[in-house]
Parts: structure tokens; sequence; C-alpha cells
């Protein structure tokens, strides 16, 4: 049996920080903030509306938002909180194994989406599955399956995916799941980190007091133009 860590620190933010520019800047965000066109499509449940685990969910990203250094990220809006759980083809990721090896790196996103969406008419769902809170992080929340059948059951959502898509990224078996609250425009100093170490701890303590499972929604095969609204194209399973 797996005993699960929960842990909000910043070492692997500090080590992005000290390693690069933020990586999606320019392509897909700007430096002031506003989310720019990144068209693309992806496999992800929403969190469920009007649940007391969203209002938590929506209070953990409140408290970054009420931090002094809240302008040096760009957030995304409450209405598209999502957990990933298989990435799709994007505009600017135009490259294997990102990409099915048996369609044309050219191929117009569009056109992609309706190919994913043909082959996700047969999709065998597996079981519904829950998920717990285990970090929380200047991107957001990192999140698991509640318990390690969940888990199990969250890697046969993404094994079978695999299938449909027809390629595994390299982080296929141990991709973090995480549900995104905004991106980093400029690297917070040294001397916020502390403020912030204790936010972050803070919040997860409140997150997994109030919502110990995060409600989700079913998994979807979505289009998106930016990270602003992911249009649901097809629901993956009706036994949720």
């Amino acid at each position: 049996m797996t005993t699960t860590v929960f842990s909000s620190s910043l070492l692997d933010y500090s080590a992005a920080r000290n390693s690069a520019p933020p990586r999606h800047l320019g392509t897909r965000y700007g430096s002031d903030g506003h989310f720019l066109r990144e068209p693309g499509n992806t496999v992800v449940s929403h969190l469920v509306e009007g649940t007391s685990s969203q209002r938590a969910v929506i209070e953990a990203r409140q408290a970054q938002l009420d931090m002094p250094e809240a302008s040096q990220f760009a957030f995304t809006p409450i209405s598209s909180l999502h957990m990933t759980l298989f990435q799709g083809i994007i505009e600017y990721r135009r490259a294997l194994p990102y990409w099915p090896g048996d369609i044309a790196l050219d191929t117009p996103i569009d056109s992609m989406t309706d190919v994913f969406h043909d082959r996700l008419r047969t999709f065998a769902a597996p079981e519904p599955f829950n998920v717990e809170a285990i970090a929380v992080t200047p991107a957001g929340l990192t999140v698991a399956g509640a318990t390690q059948e969940d888990r199990r059951i969250m890697k046969d959502w993404r094994d079978a995916l695999a299938g449909f898509f027809g390629y595994r990224h390299p982080d296929h078996d141990s991709y973090v799941f995480h549900i995104t609250f905004a991106y980093p425009v400029r690297w917070l100093d040294d001397a916020a980190l502390p403020a912030w170490q204790d936010m972050l701890d803070r919040t997860l303590e409140d997150l997994r007091r109030k919502a110990p499972v995060i409600a989700l929604r079913p998994p979807a095969f979505c289009a998106f133009e930016d990270m602003n609204h992911f249009t649901e194209r097809l629901v993956l399973t009706a036994d949720w």
C-alpha cells in the first residue's frame, strides 16, 4: 500500500525559477498576463459547480490572488478550472511523440479535433474515480486518486486514451495530475518565498479539511482556443 505524502514545497518552483524563463511565456500568455491564442484539444474533468469542494478550491485560488505578488501570475478564470486526464494536441507542439504517427504534423488543429472526436465515439470508458489534493503550489493544485484503487483506474483511463489518440508522451506513466490556477509571468523574488510557503501550507490544510475529495464532472474531450475556456465536445462516460 502506498502512503500519500502531502506537501506544498516550493522546491520544484524554485528549481524552475532558477533555471529558465517561464516556459509558456510568449506562446500561452503574454507579459501582461493575458492569454494568447493557442488552440488544441484535451481530455479533462471540470469541477462540479455548486459543490462544497468547488468552493474550497475557489478559496484556495483566492488565497493566492490575495498575495502581494499575485500580479506576477496569469490566472485562469474560475469557469475553466479542471483536472487534465490526458493531453491532446496543441498548436505549438507539432512533433512526435506528441502527435499521432499516422497523421501529418501540419494537419489543422480543427481537423485533428474532428479525427479524435470520431475515434472516441467507440471509447469504452473505465470506471469512475475520485481525486484528492496532495499539494498546493504557485501554479495551483497537485491532485491524485483518492485511494490506491482510484489511482489504478486513472492509469487505466490514460492507457485506454493513448490507444485512441495514437501516441504516448514521454511522461505517460509519471504524469502529475493537477488543477491549474495560474502561470508565472515573473518569478517570485527570494524575499517573497517564506510568505508564499506559509500561505501554501495553510491553504493545503484548509483545502483538505473542507474537501477531502474534489468533486469532478465526467471526463470529456474538449477543444480550446486559449486557456480561458474548454468546450466539451464529447463526454466520455455516462456512468459517473
